[in-house]
């Protein structure tokens, strides 16, 4: 799997970075809106609609329209989270969506009075071989919208 990756430093406690990332308010706040997402359901682990904390067995139905093209139907599911007194990671993986494969894994560190946050994402894009070779390539969409979702971290959590 080809794999993207892109760290930040934000001037904010770790707790208050995990609450938010922990949140569907969170990922609706950092998606870019030439994204076009739409959130068609969450439900928690247990089967609770909506739950306050994206927990372990959490499932995000959504819809994109990237640049207003056709909607994309995408499940994610969180596949782990942990949180400890420095550090803090989960993991979310594509079940349903346009990539072959998606697993991103979302790191949280203490670092002095702020967190460094790093994203990483491997992928495999689909069209069996031809999709691995052109694979990396992806990078071209995936900079603008992590790069968006960096600053918009800092411009909501540094304020």
């Amino acid at each position: 799997m080809a794999t993207y990756e892109r760290e930040t430093y934000v001037e904010a406690p770790l707790s208050d970075v995990w609450n938010f990332h922990s949140r569907i308010d969170g990922l609706e706040a950092l998606t870019p809106g030439w994204m076009g997402l739409s959130v068609r359901g969450v439900r928690g682990p247990d089967g609770e609609v909506d739950p306050d904390i994206l927990e372990t067995g959490t499932e995000i139905e959504m819809e994109l329209r990237p640049l207003g093209g056709p909607a994309r139907s995408w499940t994610s599911v969180i596949a782990e989270r942990e949180e400890g007194a420095n550090r803090a990671t989960f993991r979310d993986e594509m079940r349903g969506g346009p990539f072959r494969r998606w697993r991103h894994v979302h790191q949280f560190l203490a670092e002095g009075s702020g967190t460094r946050i790093r994203d990483t994402v491997h992928y495999e894009l689909p069209g069996g071989e031809f999709g691995r070779l052109v694979g990396p390539a992806a990078v071209v969409g995936f900079e603008p919208m992590f790069r968006y979702r960096h600053r918009k971290t800092k411009e909501i959590l540094e304020s």
